[in-house]
């Protein structure tokens, strides 16, 4: 990528998939070696997601979402118009999230050889959306936005059952100065999840329970992304400036790995 990277994604160990600001999306092998997908395409690839050794999805800010074989890489085998720009993305079990500008957030049922909207609805949230995740289980969302707050959906228009009701709640506040939220994680094994703010912190919550568990120390400057390993144990913390002050003299980038407690990540007994 010439221009800054926006989104990375893998499956396996083998190839990284790399989004930028001048290429709609390229692979990048362990061995450095650059296969664009779509060189045509020159808006922003701010979404990427790798289902599979040999597709892709990704969406943009010129409002559009695609799914690509790698195998065949100058054209997607599918490509959908977005209600806007692409702020966030997930992938679960065939369906795919986006959440997009003007507050829109897509279901997006994807197959081997199409893809197509089935649900597209506003957000619960008054501000933009930055970051959006599946419950692990699929019966909801977790929306974080630049103000500071999550918000808890569920598809019940799908038909997926929930037994409960939607809800926000505010996080990533000091005083009265209040934090985008730029990244939420889901725990692999308890179902609970993490956020990281623009306040520098990361904070570990019960979303079904509505329930703070825990909160990180905290880091020098924005957490612009988290990723827990596949058992929970670890979480990855990229302390990032954000720019959410504009162009500033900043700490440097660093990438953390905290072992976690059980403690920190488990539902507490009702």
């Amino acid at each position: 990528e010439a221009g800054p990277l926006l989104s990375l994604a893998n499956f396996g160990s083998d190839i990284i998939y790399a989004g930028g600001l001048d290429v709609h999306s390229s692979s990048i092998t362990n061995i450095g070696k650059h296969t664009p997908l779509g060189s045509e395409n020159k808006n922003a690839c701010s979404c990427l997601s790798a289902i599979s050794p040999s597709t892709v999805l990704s969406a943009g800010w010129d409002c559009s979402f695609c799914l690509w074989d790698i195998r065949t890489k100058s054209t997607p085998v599918s490509k959908i118009n977005l209600p806007g720009k692409a702020f966030g993305m997930d992938y679960l079990d065939g369906r795919a999230v986006v959440a997009t500008s003007g507050r829109r957030t897509c279901i997006i049922d994807v197959k081997a050889d199409h893809a197509n909207i089935v649900l597209d609805r506003e957000s619960s949230l008054k501000y933009q959306t930055r970051t959006v995740k599946f419950f692990p289980d699929g019966r909801g969302l977790a929306l974080g936005s630049i103000e500071g707050r999550v918000a808890i959906e569920f598809l019940d228009e799908l038909g997926i059952e929930s037994g409960k009701k939607k809800y926000a709640f505010k996080c990533h506040r000091v005083g009265d100065t209040i934090y985008p939220v730029n990244a939420i994680e889901f725990h692999p094994t308890f179902g609970t999840f993490a956020t990281g703010g623009c306040d520098g912190t990361v904070v570990l919550w019960d979303g079904l329970n509505k329930k703070k568990l825990s909160s990180l120390p905290k880091f020098n400057t924005s957490v612009a992304a988290l990723a827990f390993n596949h058992d929970g144990s670890e979480l990855a913390i990229a302390s990032s400036y954000t720019f959410e002050e504009g162009e500033r003299e900043h700490p440097r980038d660093e990438i953390f790995v905290r072992e976690m407690q059980i403690s920190e990540c488990k539902p507490k007994s009702k």
